[in-house]
């Protein structure tokens, strides 16, 4: 976190959202559009718009912030290796919620993320079908009147945006989702979400990973939950999340691991409550 002032940040959370809209505004174009699809495996499917917005994205990138490689999910050639773990590197996911996307669901994104090494420090998420657009930008860590927390600002749609006040894990309303290969537990998730389900207010899934994360940042959410996410899943909403003031850790309530993708996101408030149960 030592390579980036916040005044760079904040510059980086404002290309990622420029960027990210240029991309949802060319994918706008083929939804409810029934487009031709290919499947990269069981559940797992990717369209020519995928394709051409990670194309636009790479490109957009490469002007505006020249010099940063570009992990993107769809094409490998002139993208950084997946083990690059130093330095700045954006994690773009072209269209999240592919599956949304094909069959005329307005719950799919557009993600740009930016990580410093291991730590996300600013991303964008845009979700046109839905008229919703995240951004934010994660400072350094700060200790006020005895507390630790971060500098930093997340936005909705253009406002300030934070995490809910909820306190207690049966008044909250919380997401998750489910790996495209299901046939094998506990990865499956299935035994934590009826888990989740029996103590919470209610629980959502609604195919974005992008956008669940932002749900959290902006209040909506309270808390959100997921395994085998890949890093460009999660790059742009767990910047904002951290933005927003949410608290990020593994599964166990551990310093999360990107990068492995098993990921507990929250207010804060209800974070250990949380775990336990996605645990129990």
């Amino acid at each position: 976190m030592k390579s980036t002032t916040t005044g760079e940040r904040a510059q980086f959370a404002a290309i990622a959202q420029l960027v990210a809209e240029e991309a949802g505004a060319l994918v706008s174009a083929g939804f409810r559009s029934r487009p031709p699809v290919e499947s990269k495996g069981p559940s797992d499917l990717v369209t020519e718009y995928d394709r051409a917005s990670e194309d636009m994205i790479a490109m957009r990138l490469g002007s505006l912030a020249p010099g940063i490689p570009v992990v993107g999910e769809e094409r490998g050639d002139g993208f950084a290796p997946m083990a690059l773990r130093s330095g700045l590197v954006w994690y773009v996911d072209p269209l999240d919620g592919t599956t949304n996307f094909v069959h005329g669901h307005p719950f799919w994104s557009i993600s740009v993320g930016l990580f410093d090494g291991d730590e996300p420090i600013a991303g964008a998420v845009v979700a046109p079908a839905l008229g919703l657009r995240w951004s934010g930008w994660v400072g350094e860590p700060v200790s006020v009147s005895g507390r630790s927390g971060r500098h930093g600002e997340a936005r909705r749609n253009g406002q300030r945006c934070g995490v809910s006040p909820t306190m207690r894990l049966e008044d909250a309303l919380v997401a998750t989702g489910f790996p495209t290969v299901r046939n094998v537990a506990p990865a499956n998730n299935f035994h934590s979400f009826m888990s989740v389900k029996h103590v919470v207010q209610g629980v959502r899934r609604c195919g974005s990973a992008a956008i669940d994360l932002c749900m959290v940042a902006d209040g909506t959410y309270d808390g959100y939950w997921e395994r085998k996410l890949n890093i460009w899943d999660v790059a742009a909403g767990c910047a904002v999340v951290l933005a927003a003031r949410g608290r990020i850790t593994s599964l166990e309530g551990r310093v999360p691991d990107y990068h492995q993708g098993h990921i507990a996101v929250s207010n804060g408030h209800l974070h250990d409550a949380l775990v336990e149960a996605i645990n129990a």
